[in-house]
């Protein structure tokens, strides 16, 4: 608890809410700051809403909604904070803005993690005069209830630094994954990309409709994926001979399927046959009853999971 005691957020829309009520929870110091004049209440709202899921999840250690300030400027925030998370809109314009105005407030020692999800590690890099305290930080939305953050650092990036902001993450309760090469989309939102390009070409062929095409992955392999990635399940599947005998049982098949995989590209149309079907599925519930409903699942899945996870 002695490392990174002082944090900061910059841009405080959702992802930076559940940051800071994250970072709260964990017993440390907040500073938060952005544009939005609606900003304190936001996040104070969200904070409050998500304060009772994360002692359901054993994330409270020690924490308190109360060790929050605003900043009115991002200079402000960033002023004695060892780790800064920066959430602000995904345009380099507004990014490079943003580590010119904070940069020469910094501690030396300071870490600043960018959530980004688009663009990459290098591009954002061109915005700094010294990028080697400047990591990648991408978490799942919301970070207070999903685990997962991928970090990454690059030859412009300072010895040790990658480590510090992997023990930060899981000093707050995240799980990590080190990403090594630059891609667009870093490595989970290309998983997720791949499976919903399929979703959409098994809705756009007639193969089934948008609610059982979702119905099928939360019902099939979502419950197994939570448990274990698709190469570990794979490995099981094959009893004794583990993937070994699983690929040579199964690579005819798998090469089959893959050669039918839709490719596509969203357009309008297909947006307008995706948004008709959801709102079915939706059945005239609206989008923060469904945000509720799909938060107390993923609190209570990671609540059961928790014990064994630790084993």
């Amino acid at each position: 608890m002695t490392e990174f005691q002082k944090t900061a957020v910059l841009g405080a829309g959702v992802i930076g809410a559940s940051w800071t009520a994250l970072f709260l929870a964990s017993g440390r110091d907040v500073a938060v700051h952005d544009i939005s004049p609606n900003t304190e209440k936001n996040v104070r709202d969200y904070v409050e809403r998500s304060w009772p899921t994360l002692e359901q999840l054993g994330l409270v250690k020690g924490g308190s909604p109360d060790r929050v300030r605003f900043a009115k400027s991002a200079a402000d925030a960033v002023e004695g904070a060892s780790f800064v998370q920066e959430n602000v809109p995904e345009r380099l314009t507004i990014k490079h803005a943003l580590y010119e105005e904070i940069e020469k407030h910094l501690d030396g020692e300071a870490i600043v993690a960018t959530s980004a999800s688009g663009l990459t590690l290098s591009e954002m890099q061109a915005g700094w005069k010294d990028p080697s305290r400047f990591v990648l930080g991408h978490p799942f939305n919301p970070p207070h209830l999903i685990p997962l953050v991928e970090v990454m650092g690059n030859a412009s990036t300072a010895d040790g630094v990658v480590e510090a902001a992997e023990r930060f993450y899981t000093a707050v309760g995240k799980v990590t994954i080190r990403v090594n090469r630059e891609v667009p989309g870093h490595v989970a939102n290309r998983l997720q990309a791949a499976v919903w390009r399929e979703a959409i070409h098994l809705v756009k062929s007639g193969v089934a409709s948008v609610e059982d095409v979702d119905k099928a992955m939360w019902a099939g392999p979502g419950l197994r994926w939570a448990a274990m990635g698709p190469t570990m399940l794979f490995h099981l599947g094959a009893g004794e001979g583990g993937l070994a005998a699983f690929c040579e049982r199964y690579t005819d098949s798998f090469n089959r399927w893959w050669d039918d995989l839709g490719v596509l590209h969203l357009d309008q149309d297909i947006a307008k046959t995706l948004v008709s079907g959801v709102t079915q599925e939706a059945n005239g519930q609206s989008t923060s009853d469904l945000s509720a409903h799909r938060d107390a699942l993923i609190a209570s899945i990671q609540k059961a999971m928790a014990p064994l996870r630790a084993n």
